[in-house]
């Protein structure tokens, strides 16, 4: 006696209906032999279809017992039934199911891919099945370009490019013309001459005759079980003799990684304008967190380096607690001597005693007023600013009193406004005093210390001793050796000073605190922006997630027939959620290249200060959009994994 191979005993299949239940199938005991070609016929509605399912682990009955070569079915969970129909099973549908956007081989080698097959091993064995169908012409055509028996023979490939035990075939020439048909049935009696179980679900009584064996069903129970004598089948589709062997793990992994891009990739391409208005959250949201991230840098760089025109790595003693402070005037401790001593110091790189007053510039006929500050030869070394003609005051001019004087651009227009004319060697009354122009300095940028004033520059003797009539300093302004720390020379300095003043009368301007305070302002602004920009690709995001599951249930079909061949569920989820990172990458690729395309446009232009990009932004950018990919695609590529293989096939 024959091995008995699918062994069902009192099995049912129960669904809910409504409030109801259905009965699809009550009480059924099959035994079927290794070998065997049995037909289960029975009409619409009759449970042949649900017993179909069953018997192909693309269902589990709510009852009774289902063993396999011995093994019980119930207790497997669904990526074991998975394998199971990857190893064991070939199915062979009514509607063929076969994959659009592939080949007439790449679809009989879609159960290879899962169950581990190098590409080179999977490609020969469909071609070869192909070839033994009549179909060795015909193996680079699509689904489209191929009449139903075609379709049917692709579908028999690849249902034999495992080599099951068991062919399951559900209504196999119920959609094709009766030339067709009997070719089909000539390629069964085939497949079963070769030792394979062939089980034919079937409503055609003349297909059944094929059989040797029938089995009718009727109102989901068994109704009859009969031998069917015929004639001796002709040769059969014998397995390969040399079966292919699967590769290593991480081959199979990378096998299965290639297959799932390779689908996602082709469903993005069959539907590229959905795929394009999916990423465009992604491109709006990924370039608007650039161009924002870029424009903070870059307004934050264009600040500083107005701040950095002011003279960089500046300390400035004043007198008093701080600005506005009343008593400061009374304070006269502040004097040239200072500054001499902390001249000497190692942090010192310049360093310039000032004084200033206000007073009426006159030039001919022009008369405006202006702030006259006294300065020490290193000022504009401190203040770090430039000329844009003639000299700078030096130590004789200094030293001499002389009535030298240096203006700023603002005093330039105000006293010269022919900018053909030099004002070098005029000499401009500063109240009652003339003085001779002997250099020029650059126009200050509008930023921290400018200022629309007129500012005339004499040497701190001459302001002392002609204008102000004293020795007090207004302020010691000190610039700070670039290798030493802005914070060390401050306590540096005003420990000194505080000693030789018995006491802290006199406050510190750091230019570096406020280049520290104008960073870390414009970073917390830059932030705060670049955070609500984040929001549209979170926008984006849910927009990925809502198309992606659109995508689920357009191709629950698909689903079903990849679960059928084999497929486990952590198939499907990759291939989801890779269709959902590739569609955010791509977004986030797009949209960066929009952020740089815009950048560079502007720079082009000319405004006034620059975009700057930041590369971290950028890698950051196509990490979050990886991210989004991952977050949002999971939902519906879960959903995708988790779907029932006999419902999936069903509702294609």
């Amino acid at each position: 006696m024959a091995e008995i191979l699918i062994d069902l005993r009192n099995v049912g299949r129960r669904y809910s209906s409504g409030e109801g239940t259905v009965h699809a199938l009550r009480g059924v005991d099959i035994g079927i032999a290794r070998g065997e070609m049995v037909a289960i016929i029975g009409q619409s509605g009759s449970g042949k279809s649900t017993l179909m399912n069953i018997l192909g682990c693309l269902d589990r009955p709510t009852s009774g017992s289902y063993r396999i070569a011995g093994r019980e079915m119930g207790s497997l969970d669904p990526d074991e039934l998975a394998a199971l129909r990857r190893e064991h099973f070939g199915f062979i549908f009514q509607r063929y199911h076969l994959l659009g956007e592939l080949t007439a081989a790449e679809n009989a080698e879609v159960p290879a891919v899962y169950a581990g097959l190098s590409p080179v091993q999977r490609r020969g064995k469909a071609e070869a099945l192909l070839q033994r169908l009549g179909m060795g012409s015909r193996t680079g055509h699509r689904p489209g370009q191929l009449s139903g028996g075609q379709q049917q023979r692709v579908s028999i490939a690849r249902a034999l490019v495992n080599d099951p035990d068991v062919i399951l075939a559900d209504e196999p020439t119920g959609a094709l013309d009766r030339a067709s048909g009997e070719e089909v049935l000539r390629i069964l009696d085939e497949i079963s001459a070769s030792g394979r179980t062939v089980i034919i679900v079937t409503h055609d009584a003349g297909v059944a005759q094929r059989a040797r064996r029938i089995i009718e069903i009727q109102d989901g129970s068994v109704i009859s079980d009969r031998l069917n004598p015929r004639p001796s089948p002709p040769p059969g589709i014998a397995a390969d003799d040399h079966p292919a062997s699967s590769s290593s793990w991480w081959r199979s992994q990378l096998d299965r990684f290639r297959e799932a891009t390779r689908m996602a990739l082709l469903a993005m391409n069959a539907h590229r304008m959905r795929a394009f208005l999916t990423m465009l959250g992604i491109i709006i949201g990924v370039a608007s967190v650039v161009l924002v991230l870029a424009l903070g840098s870059g307004s934050q760089a264009r600040v500083l380096k107005d701040i950095n025109r002011l003279g960089t790595n500046t300390l400035e003693f004043f007198p008093g607690k701080d600005f506005g402070d009343t008593k400061a005037s009374k304070i006269r401790t502040l004097v040239l001597a200072d500054a001499k001593v902390m001249a000497q110091q190692p942090y010192v790189d310049a360093i310039s005693p000032t004084v200033s007053t206000t007073s009426t510039l006159r030039f001919g006929a022009i008369e405006v007023s202006a702030q006259v500050s006294g300065v020490g030869e290193q000022y504009f070394r401190v203040k770090n600013t430039e000329l844009a003609e003639g000299s700078y005051l030096d130590a004789d001019t200094v030293r001499s009193y002389a009535q030298d004087a240096v203006i700023d651009d603002n005093a330039r227009k105000a006293l010269f406004p022919d900018a053909d004319v030099s004002p070098l060697g005029s000499v401009v009354l500063i109240g009652k005093v003339p003085c001779r122009v002997v250099g020029v300095t650059k126009q200050q940028q509008a930023g921290f210390g400018s200022s629309s004033t007129p500012i005339v520059y004499l040497p701190y003797t001459t302001v002392q001793a002609r204008f102000i009539g004293n020795q007090v300093l207004r302020s010691i302004s000190v610039r700070v050796d670039e290798a030493t720390p802005m914070a060390d020379a401050e306590r540096a300095a005003t420990a000194l000073l505080t000693s030789r003043h018995n006491a802290k009368d006199f406050f510190v301007l750091n230019t570096d605190d406020i280049r520290k305070t104008v960073e870390s302002t414009t970073q917390v602004l830059t932030l705060l922006v670049a955070a609500i920009a984040v929001i549209s690709l979170l926008v984006g995001g849910i927009g990925v997630m809502n198309i992606m599951l659109v995508s689920v249930s357009e191709r629950v079909g698909e689903i079903g027939v990849r679960m059928a061949v084999g497929a486990r569920r952590s198939d499907i989820l990759m291939q989801f959620l890779i269709e959902a990172v590739l569609v955010c990458l791509l977004g986030g690729a797009l949209g960066l290249s929009l952020a740089v395309g815009f950048g560079t446009v502007f720079n082009a232009l000319d405004v006034g200060f620059q975009l700057i990009y930041s590369p971290l932004a950028m890698v950051g950018s196509a990490i979050i959009s990886m991210a989004i990919g991952i977050g949002f695609g999971y939902m519906p590529a879960r959903n995708a994994s988790r779907l029932d293989p006999a419902t999936a096939l069903a509702r294609e």
